[in-house]
């Protein structure tokens, strides 16, 4: 033996979550890791999460929040990255958290702009070389290793390296360069590429009268329906708009309206559901309160009254004294309305997108391409999708991470 150790060379495309613990994590086993991205800076789409406050992950994670080809595969994953395992790696980082009451987690800073500095300042320490402003439009298999290829005017046309990581994102937030460019070269590798659609963003709807709820915030159960079928189920915060509704308890659901283009589909609106046991005992028939008063236990004046026009009664009208049809009637008001879908927002609107390379096509404890050894596929790369409140980063930065700790072995080793 010679004694000489030649390092390994990663590539990394992508300079998002995935990307960024992607190399931090790869890293560490002694590989020259280099890391590009079109932006002249790290984590722009990082910085607009939470609200700028960077809702990092959820204490409520588990497989049958996201939506994915296989529930199993979710299940490995989050049994090889659970939320013990992000929490532990931020604090390495140097980046504290803590959580809202229903679990939302944040950075103790609550800046986006401090984790994605924190992170920057690592993989500089880490040795990483940030190859930003610099897009690469495409890469296929060179030897044993890959070749990239950048377009004309770059410093090199193209740069070869022993693995590669495609971390590269979807189609959401296109303005901060997210656009998909490189899904027709993993599909001409032989990957399965499901068809892009605009993830957790706006519903438009058909709204009729329900447009006089403008500018209000309701805590509702949501469905999405095609006919008879329902399709999907969530919870959460909605506001009505001049065209739609907006808020988690909508764009949770979004990504099934998007792939059922040209469907009839129509969301249901339950307003009782937030309020448990309060509700059925406000809502008896021996309450002798008004009607209006009642619905003002939940609701601001102007919904109480608009609710009780479209049930047909009158705000004075008392619990006890309606009939059997006129409560039936107002309990499906409030417990089973539904809209017509008219359309979602675009990508520009929506905060992920859906499709991808099925996860099946990859190890859900590495994320190494199952089809093409020693490539790695991350985040918006592959076809996931879960709610707001975190699922989503947790997703990116556990398959970086868990892509970096099995590149980091084999360098190692």
């Amino acid at each position: 033996m010679s004694g000489y150790n030649f390092a390994m060379d990663i590539g990394i495309i992508g300079a998002g979550a995935s990307g960024i613990f992607a190399a931090l994590t790869a890293a560490q086993g002694g590989a020259h890791v280099t890391l590009f991205d079109h932006n002249a800076e790290i984590g722009k789409k990082l910085l607009v999460t939470g609200s700028g406050r960077c809702n990092l992950t959820n204490a409520a994670l588990s497989p049958e929040k996201y939506t994915c080809a296989d529930q199993s595969w979710m299940q490995t994953f989050l049994q090889a990255f659970p939320l013990q395992a992000l929490l532990a790696e931020l604090d390495a980082l140097g980046i504290p958290t803590h959580h809202s009451d229903d679990g939302w987690y944040y950075p103790l800073s609550d800046s986006a702009h401090s984790v994605v500095d924190i992170l920057r300042q690592a993989l500089l320490a880490r040795g990483v070389e940030l190859r930003l402003s610099t897009q690469v439009v495409d890469f296929w298999q060179q030897g044993g290793g890959f070749a990239v290829r950048f377009p004309s005017g770059e410093p090199a046309r193209t740069q070869s390296f022993d693995k590669l990581v495609v971390a590269a994102g979807g189609k959401a937030y296109p303005a901060l360069g997210f656009r998909g460019e490189l899904f027709p070269t993993l599909a001409r590798l032989g990957h399965t590429v499901v068809p892009l659609v605009p993830a957790l963003g706006p519903l438009t709807l058909s709204l009729g009268a329900w447009k006089a709820l403008q500018g209000l915030r309701f805590d509702v159960k949501t469905g999405i329906w095609a006919g008879d079928e329902l399709l999907g189920e969530s919870f959460g915060n909605v506001i009505f708009t001049a065209w739609g509704m907006n808020g988690p308890g909508v764009m949770n659901l979004s990504h099934l309206a998007a792939r059922q283009p040209g469907e009839k589909l129509s969301l249901s609106l339950d307003f009782g559901a937030a309020f448990g046991q309060e509700w059925e005992r406000r809502l008896a028939k021996d309450n002798p309160a008004t009607l209006k008063a009642v619905l003002e236990a939940f609701f601001p004046p102007k919904a109480a009254e608009f609710f009780l026009a479209q049930a047909h009664i009158q705000p004075e009208a008392r619990m006890r004294e309606l009939s059997r049809a006129q409560a039936q009637q107002l309990q499906r008001i409030l417990r089973a309305t539904r809209l017509p879908i008219t359309g979602i927002k675009g990508f520009e609107q929506s905060q992920v997108s859906a499709g991808g390379v099925p996860v099946g096509e990859v190890d859900a404890r590495t994320c190494q391409s199952r089809l093409i050894p020693g490539l790695y596929l991350v985040g918006e790369t592959l076809d996931v999708v879960g709610p707001c409140g975190g699922f989503n980063l947790h997703f990116a930065f556990g398959s970086g991470c868990l892509a970096g700790r099995d590149l980091s072995s084999l360098s190692a080793g």
